[in-house]
């Protein structure tokens, strides 16, 4: 362990961290959410579970990872070798795996819409007259996404990308390209949040999201709070404790987990501040704001509406690529690490090991919007079929037992040698850490998981 790889600089640990966690759950799950969920209401409940629930299981991940000083199985095994909670391990890295299969599908969405933005082929036919009808871009969508072929030409070229970035390590790979695009990111953000904020209606937008309507509050919102913190923090998919492999024994994962937090909160917000005054502004609301449909179809009538419409939409579709990128390289590397650390292949072999397949896999999942569309199980698409199986059943489980490998399995004095590294660093709640993951954590994701069944 103690050859272990390791990020260079505290920034680059951040800003790798924070590119794992920072995806398109941020750019559209929230803001329907928050649609759907009374506004600000949903918001207050969702930074509640962020503090609450995702930090302290944050934490619980980042102790296991760095401590363990491996990939997602092998951190078990160094821990309490012998025992077969490493199966907890194996669960996060086969729900990453089925997660990567379909998301490389709509990162290369996102690639597709930016060139279509580039070139202009996006607002083809459309004009000041016709720009409102939706019916334009529903067309454009379908023909981007539910083809069968350019769809897959875009989704090869992000499979390539990220086995480049990937093949050269967590130094010069990811942690390089994540000090490069997330500050990027950022910037990108509070750029759409100024243009966003200077539309003619952005005040009743910015009182939609900002106002609470608590008479929607009920049960199910807090579950879907709940289960948006949990998704948008990356928790249960491995990557958090593969990345902690890599923290150097001085990082403090406390300040580090709420850090990582705050910034991937932060985008969800900004998220919410960019879309609602721009809908808003153009009259397009309710069903507008739907998933995919949002991203692809509605704020492409939105940028059609604006001046230096090309310019706006390339700008912000490269957003949301660099946001799929950091996000399928961060999940692509928990299955590396597990190929390098568990049975001794080279970086070039486990890359290629792992992202091989994924051209037939993420090929059928594509496919599978298109003309492999009545071939279903259970009535699922096997793009919604990975979705549902990963998010819904292997995640929540995967978070669960950690929570019970930290809380109770572990050796008592290591959760908490982690986060005081050995004492250096005072660690005042670790008593009501300990307590969340033990007892509040596991009941509260069992919810979820049951919920999703009901």
């Amino acid at each position: 362990m103690s050859n272990k790889t390791q990020f260079a600089t505290k920034i680059g640990l951040i800003a790798a961290t924070v590119g794992s966690a920072v995806g398109l759950g941020n750019v559209w799950r929230f803001p329907v959410l928050a649609q759907s969920n009374g506004g600000a209401a949903f918001l207050l409940i969702y930074i509640a579970c962020v503090f609450i629930l995702g930090i302290p299981v944050m934490m619980a991940e980042f102790s296991l990872g760095r401590g363990g000083g491996s990939d997602a199985v092998g951190s078990f095994m160094n821990i309490t070798p012998g025992k077969k909670w490493w199966m907890a391990g194996a669960i996060a890295i086969i729900a990453s795996y089925l997660i990567l299969c379909y998301y490389m599908v709509v990162a290369g969405w996102t690639m597709e819409y930016l060139w279509q933005s580039i070139t202009g082929n996006l607002y083809e036919g459309i004009n000041a007259s016709n720009a409102l009808d939706s019916s334009n871009f529903t067309t454009k969508m379908k023909e981007y996404i539910v083809d069968d072929y350019n769809p897959l030409i875009f989704t090869y070229i992000m499979l390539a990308a990220n086995f480049a970035v990937l093949l050269f390590g967590v130094k010069k790979g990811i942690e390089r390209l994540s000090n490069i695009l997330m500050p990027m990111l950022f910037i990108l953000l509070i750029v759409f949040g100024f243009v966003s904020l200077s539309l003619p209606k952005a005040d009743e937008g910015l009182k939609f999201f900002l106002n609470p309507d608590f008479s929607k509050i009920d049960g199910s919102v807090i579950i879907n709070a709940m289960g948006q913190a949990f998704f948008s923090l990356s928790l249960g998919m491995g990557i958090l404790i593969t990345y902690a492999s890599y923290y150097p024994k001085t990082t403090i994962l406390s300040r580090t987990a709420v850090t990582v937090s705050l910034l991937d909160m932060t985008v969800a917000i900004m998220m919410g501040i960019i879309i609602f005054p721009a809908v808003t502004s153009f009259g397009l609301t309710g069903e507008s704001l739907e998933g995919p449909s949002l991203v692809f179809s509605t704020l492409p009538e939105v940028f059609a509406q604006m001046p230096l419409t090309q310019l706006w939409s390339s700008l912000f579709f490269f957003f949301l690529m660099v946001a799929a990128l950091t996000s399928t390289i961060s999940i692509a590397e928990v299955s590396i690490a597990f190929m390098q650390d568990r049975f001794k292949m080279s970086r070039l072999k486990a890359c290629i090991i792992v992202i091989a397949p994924l051209f037939l896999f993420s090929s059928l999942c594509s496919l599978s919007q298109g003309s492999l569309g009545e071939m279903k199980i259970a009535g699922l698409t096997l793009f919604d079929l990975f979705d549902t199986i990963a998010t819904n059943i292997l995640l929540p489980i995967a978070s669960i037992l950690l929570c019970i490998y930290m809380g109770w399995i572990a050796p008592k004095s290591f959760f908490k040698n982690q986060l005081s590294n050995y004492g250096t660093v005072k660690s005042r709640v670790f008593h009501i850490v300990l307590f969340i993951v033990r007892f509040i954590a596991p009941i509260l994701i069992t919810t979820i998981l049951i919920a999703h069944f009901i």
